[in-house]
């Protein structure tokens, strides 16, 4: 145990200090401060020393100077034990604490400051002061977090006036990180002033994961320091801890629903919707989602852009007395639940309940890590330039279902093909798809299989007349591609199976003969003049 005599404290965010300078100086503790702060504890009818007398020397440059000097370097480092006659003879009194944070750099660049602003708003001697002290936490208390003022004050109340050396240390680790992050962050801005990128990270609260992709693999799921709401934040509600594939797949499935605009619902199996859906009955939305492919939806991640409803999760048939209708998946994400659709969830004790709100995911960038290196992009945030018929042959092309289609299409994976209808009661349905294959002709034929074995899963007619069903549902529908046709057989394929709109971006060097193509076979093309690779 330190006790605390002399306190140096010097704040730009001056929430709550004088709260802690009551109590320290309740506690006897001599308060050493500087201007402004100085000015507000003395306000708060507290006592203070100005620097100026432990430093000899005044502040100066409009505050350029204030705390950096030989005697209060000194006063944070020097050791107790073998430094003690030194400091004595030097006339060097200890400095216990100090409570410091920094100029606000951060806060003036996302406000678009000026190279003269930002550099006024680089703190000097603050850094200086908070590494020395934390550098001998054995003796000194560091502090440059306003949120740990009153775990301190508990402290200081509970031990009179003295802090144990474990809360010192955990206070020179955030110490150290605030300073890392503060000049990493100039040092980034600087250099894009200069015409140089660079990006430099820091995550911390690691949480160790039972393994990765797979169990020979080690895993740790970080938080990004300083960048506000993360995925890090979702709360977990109940069911068995998180994987890392649950993890990477919630994300999958909250990136797919996040700009649907009605009530949906995205089911994940390996990042990629084999089920997506908007509509106006939560309840509805899921039945379409899942039965856009009912084999992979076993086992998958499932998401809501809306608070979940106990009649929706009901569709699990999670209390059926057969357990083979019970329908397993891994994880449920949504914004909120309802009480009794929580209830109803838990009833399944290891399945993982996720409270996050996709509309929150509203990030810039994204990157990539190959082998010591880092690919930096902006999100892909677009759908389409223009929506441009250039065919002969003209069709509708419904506002709702193109944005729909774009949206499902985008967050597939490359070579990505999506097929979407919107439904006699207006709900917009993923009906196939098909991705991430080395071609696009086999994409093309997955997504047009998987709609048609959708379309028979849900045909009730004679088995007579079932392939004029496909023809005439597919015939409504839309085929999205998220990358130009570099060849008519795509075109021809989806045809044959009924198909009569496509929409894609463009851009091939064999453009005119996919149109020639979809005119002989009176498909109406429309070009959208943007690609959505996926990688």
């Amino acid at each position: 145990m330190v006790k605390i005599r002399r306190v140096l404290i010097s704040v730009f965010d001056k929430t709550g200090i004088e709260s802690l300078a009551q109590t320290l100086s309740s506690l006897g503790c001599e308060i050493i401060s500087t201007g402004g702060t100085k000015r507000v504890l003395e306000e708060a009818g507290i006592k203070v020393r100005d620097i100026s007398s432990v430093t000899g020397n005044p502040e100066a440059f409009d505050g350029r100077m204030k705390t950096i000097s030989f005697e209060i370097e000194s006063a944070l480092l020097f050791d107790r034990g073998k430094d003690a006659d030194e400091a004595l003879k030097l006339g060097i009194q200890p400095i216990d604490m100090v409570v410091c944070n920094l100029y606000p750099f951060e806060k003036v660049k996302r406000e678009g400051a000026s190279l003269d602003v930002l550099i006024e708003n680089i703190d000097i001697g603050g850094p200086t002061m908070i590494r020395a002290a934390a550098k001998n936490y054995k003796y000194v208390t560091v502090v440059t977090d306003s949120h740990d003022y009153d775990a301190i004050i508990r402290s200081l109340n509970e031990y009179n006036g003295a802090l144990d050396e474990k809360t010192r240390f955990n206070l020179m680790r955030k110490a150290f990180n605030h300073t890392a992050d503060y000049d990493a962050m100039i040092a980034d801005t600087m250099n894009f002033q200069g015409g140089e990128i660079s990006y430099r990270l820091a995550f911390d609260r690691g949480i160790t994961l039972r393994y990765g992709e797979n169990s020979h693999q080690q895993a740790v799921f970080l938080r990004s320091r300083d960048n506000g709401k993360s995925l890090y934040d979702m709360e977990q509600l109940h069911g068995k801890e998180l994987s890392y594939n649950n993890i990477v797949d919630i994300y999958g499935a909250v990136e797919a629903v996040k700009d649907l605009k009605r009530s949906g619902c995205a089911i994940i199996k390996h990042t990629n919707p084999c089920g997506l859906c908007d509509g106006a009955d939560q309840s509805r939305v899921f039945e379409l989602a899942w039965a856009g492919d009912p084999v992979s939806a076993y086992g998958s991640v499932i998401a809501f852009n809306r608070t979940l409803e106990k009649d929706t999760a009901e569709f699990l048939q999670l209390d059926n007395e057969d357990k083979m209708k019970r329908k397993f998946i891994e994880v449920t994400i949504a914004p909120d639940y309802t009480p009794d659709a929580l209830e109803y969830l838990m009833k399944n004790k290891n399945l993982r309940v996720i409270k996050f709100d996709p509309s929150e995911l509203r990030q810039k960038s994204e990157m990539k890590f190959l082998f010591n290196s880092l690919l930096f992009q902006s999100v892909d945030d677009s759908l389409i330039n223009e929506l441009d018929i250039v065919t002969e042959a003209t069709a509708q092309f419904p506002a709702d279902l193109v944005e729909f289609g774009v949206i499902a299409m985008r967050q597939l994976k490359s070579n990505a093909i999506a097929i979407a209808r919107k439904t006699a009661e207006g709900y917009l349905q993923l009906l196939g798809m098909g991705c991430g294959q080395p071609n696009r002709v086999n994409s093309t034929e997955l997504a047009l299989k998987r709609a048609r074995e959708n379309l028979k899963n849900e045909y009730q007619g004679a088995e007579e007349s079932f392939d004029d069903y496909v023809k005439e549902s597919l015939g409504e529908s839309i085929l999205f591609s998220d990358a130009f046709f570099p060849f008519p057989d795509n075109v021809e394929m989806a045809a044959a199976f009924g198909i009569r709109k496509v929409v894609q971006p463009g851009g091939s060097i064999r453009d005119k003969s996919v149109i020639q193509t979809c005119n002989s076979l009176g498909i109406t093309m429309a070009f959208t003049g943007i690609r959505h690779f996926k990688h």
